[in-house]
């Protein structure tokens, strides 16, 4: 990994989230590029905005349909038919209706669809970037720094905080000779299921007088340890998906310490899950 990348990475870590607007980073040369780089690792993700489209043969077939056969709205329809008649790829600047923002969304529409490719690139107002789940595990479990680089004690202290708050948790023995009632009393804390997460959500949530509401952070000065920070995340995930709780995001994150903001589970999409609601 260049130096360049390595400190954009470590600053980017000092922001509440780990997401910034791209222009914090003004004093990297070449931060597009940098950004880009880490993007296509999948250590960033950044803010994006259509750079081109094509049609695919699929929605060339479809405009060949009988007009009361189409899958798709008129608004749509004029859409994919503007980008037939280019003879490659098209700038969405060149499809003057409907408005932007609705232009935008159909194409995203089509392009889920399969009736056209659609090429993105960083967004040029006021782009944001965000450290991935990737980058997160990268920089805890994977990353060996070699050689010489000058960085500044600022940035190591971002490294660290990240380090604390993400390392896994292993479990040790209390002691070599440990009698079977405490080991027993030790397996009955570490092996938590997902039924015991359910009922400790349930009691914080009712000792709290959350309403039915509780921030993640509670849930993890309760059980973490034993459980680290993954392992809780993927009891949550498990638990949201069996559909006994649905999982939120902050609207208002002014409202919390930085802290507690970043104990959500933060999406690679930007944001985070913050608010635990049981079913």
């Amino acid at each position: 990994m260049e130096t360049s990348e390595l400190k954009f990475l470590l600053k980017l870590l000092g922001f509440p989230n780990y997401r910034a607007g791209l222009a914090a980073f003004s004093s990297f040369k070449g931060k597009d590029k940098i950004c880009g780089a880490l993007g296509d690792r999948e250590l960033v993700d950044y803010s994006r905005e259509i750079a081109t489209v094509k049609i695919l043969s699929p929605g060339q077939a479809l405009l060949n349909l009988p007009p009361g056969q189409l899958p798709i709205t008129d608004k749509e329809l004029k859409v994919l038919e503007k980008i037939s008649k280019a003879s490659g790829k098209i700038a969405p600047s060149k499809i003057t209706s409907p408005k932007a923002t609705e232009r935008d969304a159909i194409l995203k529409t089509l392009n889920t669809r399969g009736l056209i490719d659609v090429e993105e690139k960083l967004q040029r107002i006021k782009p944001e970037v965000w450290l991935t789940e990737r980058g997160i595990e990268f920089l805890r479990d994977d990353y060996n720094p070699v050689g010489k680089a000058n960085i500044s004690l600022d940035l190591l202290n971002n490294y660290l905080r990240l380090l604390r708050k993400t390392w896994r948790v292993k479990s040790a023995p209390v002691s070599i000779v440990s009698t079977p009632i405490v080991e027993s009393s030790i397996e009955k804390i570490i092996n938590i299921n997902d039924e015991e997460i359910l009922q400790t959500i349930e009691k914080l949530d009712k000792e709290l007088g959350r309403k039915n509401y509780l921030p993640i952070f509670h849930l993890r000065q309760k059980l973490q340890p034993p459980l680290s920070r993954d392992e809780l995340d993927q009891a949550l995930y498990r638990l949201e998906e069996a559909s006994k709780i649905e999982l939120s995001t902050l609207a208002e994150p002014q409202d919390y310490t930085s802290e507690q903001v970043d104990a959500g589970i933060t999406q690679i999409s930007g944001g985070s899950l913050f608010f635990i609601t049981v079913n």
